[in-house]
């Protein structure tokens, strides 16, 4: 074993030396991490659900375009062909709707057939029915402006109706609820931070003596910092560990709840715990955090011993 892999593995048993003396405090330490811990792991558990089933809605918005009442319906039939050239970028259908058929339509779906016979005249326009696709995300579906604001340019053009407003509003919506896990998990992440240093603050202050001899003796910084640098690190990675599995342990009871909810909508939606790279990266980073306050902590120790 080389001298580097030595250091290290002594470190290490240290480190968990330390613990062994006193778990209670250890164990404490780690459920007040865990706490921290456990709404930021939560928060992406729910994302990471929510993003697949949002990026499978169908996304097929339908534009209805109204000409003017006083454009003619040769005119309103030439503008098929410039119609057509500015869907085909969404892949889309183009259906031209005559107004007779607009009206016989609406008196078929309604019970304002009487009413609208007494107008004597037909009060619709000619128009255009477009059904959009190629928009396999939220996200694409925004191409969908584009379109509507050339369809608005052409001559004649009284209204253009666009149906995929939800679409926009979900997307923002998640927008809106990664940003806020973001900022909540940098907020979380301070306190993990603030956690770990006081612990070891506290390690290094009840080990004040020891250090002094070892210093004496020959040791390096980096002897003698390394222990505290495996504590704050496994400290973190014990509370990772114990968020992630609150986590897990939440799913149960919030999926007995989701099918009734899901169940009234013909779904068989269902919260699935992360995926074995997710909860990795995860450990790994709870590890970091618990490394980084012990490296604040040891570090400022160290600028006071000098």
């Amino acid at each position: 074993m080389s001298p580097w892999l030595r250091q290290h593995r002594f470190a290490l048993l240290a480190a968990l030396s330390t613990v062994r003396k006193s778990p209670g405090s250890f164990l404490f330490n780690v459920l007040v991490v865990a706490l921290a811990l456990t709404l930021p792991f939560a928060g992406l558990t729910l994302l990471d659900n929510v993003r697949p089933l949002s990026e499978q809605l169908s996304v097929d918005p339908e534009i209805s375009l109204f000409m003017r009442a006083d454009v003619s319906r040769p005119d309103a039939e030439a503008l098929l062909p410039q119609i057509r050239q500015i869907v085909a970028q969404g892949k889309g259908e183009v259906t031209f709707v005559p107004r007779e058929e607009a009206l016989e339509s609406l008196k078929a779906r309604s019970s304002l057939g009487g009413v609208l016979e007494t107008l004597g005249e037909n009060p619709l326009p000619d128009s255009y029915v477009m059904k959009l696709g190629g928009f396999a995300s939220a996200g694409a579906a925004a191409q969908v402006d584009a379109i509507t604001e050339d369809l608005r340019a052409l001559p004649g053009v009284e209204t253009v109706q666009v149906d995929s407003a939800w679409v926009k509003r979900l997307a923002a919506l998640l927008g809106i609820l990664r940003l806020a896990l973001l900022l909540l998990a940098g907020t979380l992440g301070i306190v993990v931070i603030a956690v770990v240093f006081n612990t070891i603050r506290l390690q290094v202050l009840t080990q004040k003596e020891e250090i002094s001899v070892a210093q004496l003796l020959g040791a390096t910084n980096d002897f003698i910092h390394r222990p505290f640098f495996y504590t704050g690190a496994l400290l973190g990675l014990c509370a990772g560990g114990v968020a992630l599995g609150v986590v897990l342990l939440a799913l149960q009871p919030l999926n007995g709840a989701i099918a009734e909810f899901a169940r009234l909508y013909g779904s068989q939606f269902q919260l699935m715990p992360l995926g074995g790279l997710e909860i990795a990266g995860l450990l790994a980073v709870s590890a970091g955090l618990g490394l980084i306050g012990a490296l604040l902590s040891v570090r400022r120790h160290l600028a006071r011993s000098r």
